[in-house]
């Protein structure tokens, strides 16, 4: 079904941060699979564990105790505020449980009068119903009507709006530490703060949507810890599994009581074959001293990006952390896509007008000065 906007680039092999089509082209990739290759195309120690898995065990139920999932969980949990963790397969899905689950306590604790969530405009948690009427882009839940009732959006980083949404029946909160989709937004100093102090003094539960920015995407394992604030439930998909497809819902012991058999649950959802995948994915990033990596190539490329954006009058601000970076302009970025694509990158632009840097990262200086030289003439010929 027609349901992308497809560029005609038909990939047939992938390595590194680097893409080849089917007559043999190559490509710079800056796109990642949209912030889900983040130790790029095909790394041998994802590959060698999705070889092995696949010979002993693809699937089995979840009726099961699966052991590459109890290592997965166990792996995540210790890394972070987390006691436990329910596997999907997708970040809509990780939302969607995100969702049920702040309900669920909520009822349970507070009774069924307590269940909207607040979320912010220019948010993006997914295509499903529910994550599709927590996303606040019209743009997103345009034909979809009536959407999901229980969700009330409001400016990202303004505490005040936020405070004055809250009422009796708000259970969460939900939140994207960075807003992707919406433009690679940045919180403002504090502003995660004072909405864990909104968040403790009504009782409500912090979810971070962390699809998109977690797995060392900014130079941190996960993005809450650039700023002082653990969450009681978060969500990770994209990069958990170095391109295969897995989401998860990590929250603390405290709410994750509310699931109990039969309130939730998912056929495929952390089967074998995914989780020896991830299991290889989070210890390649946290063994192979890509954090940090990512943190000093992440300041290499945006100071590239913000010297390139000083030549034109039509970029706005460079803007991010690690290796989410945004350039914002001033015009569409579609023909600067397009024409990159012509050349031999692949860009991606979002909200229209700001220009998405996600590559893997592994991503090395030569590349970036390879796609930074194309981008210039791209650059120059708009301006032109």
């Amino acid at each position: 079904m027609k349901t992308y906007g497809r560029y005609p680039v038909v990939p047939v092999k992938g390595e590194g941060c680097r893409l080849w089509d089917a007559d043999g082209k190559e490509y710079l990739d800056f796109l990642g699979g949209v912030a889900v290759n983040n130790l790029g195309h095909c790394h041998p120690k994802v590959v060698a564990a999705l070889q092995k898995q696949a010979a002993e065990l693809i699937h089995c139920s979840n009726y099961y105790h699966i052991p590459q999932q109890i290592e997965l969980a166990e792996l995540l949990c210790n890394h972070s505020f987390a006691d436990k963790a329910f596997f999907c397969n997708s970040g809509a899905e990780a939302n969607e449980a995100a969702i049920k689950l702040a309900r669920k306590y909520s009822r349970d604790t507070f009774g069924p009068e307590r269940y909207e969530i607040i979320t912010a405009a220019d948010s993006f948690h997914g295509r499903t119903m529910a994550t599709v009427s927590a996303t606040g882009q019209e743009k997103v839940q345009r034909f979809f009507d009536p959407l999901l009732h229980g969700f009330k959006h409001v400016p990202f980083n303004d505490v005040a709006a936020l405070e004055a949404a809250v009422t009796p029946t708000t259970c969460a909160i939900m939140l994207e530490p960075i807003q992707g989709e919406g433009g690679v937004n940045m919180p403002s100093p504090g502003y995660f703060q004072a909405v864990r102090e909104i968040c403790d003094r009504h009782g409500l539960l912090l979810i971070f949507d962390e699809v998109q920015v977690g797995m060392g995407r900014t130079g941190k394992l996960f993005a809450y810890e650039h700023f002082d604030v653990a969450p009681d439930i978060m969500t990770l998909a994209k990069a958990l599994a170095g391109g295969a497809p897995i989401g998860t819902m990590l929250a603390k012991d405290k709410y994750a009581v509310a699931f109990v058999p039969g309130t939730h649950g998912s056929t495929f959802g952390g089967n074998p074959l995914v989780c020896a995948a991830a299991i290889a994915t989070v210890r390649t990033i946290l063994e192979d001293g890509l954090l940090n990596r990512c943190e000093e190539i992440g300041e290499y490329l945006t100071g590239e990006l913000e010297t390139l954006g000083k030549k034109y009058p039509f970029v706005k601000e460079v803007r991010g952390v690690g290796l989410m970076i945004g350039m914002s302009l001033s015009i569409t970025g579609a023909e600067i896509v397009k024409k990159g694509h012509d050349r031999g990158v692949l860009l991606n632009v979002t909200h229209d007008t700001v220009l998405r840097f996600v590559p893997a990262l592994i991503v090395t200086r030569q590349e970036i000065d390879a796609m930074i030289a194309i981008l210039d003439g791209i650059l120059a010929e708009v301006k032109a």
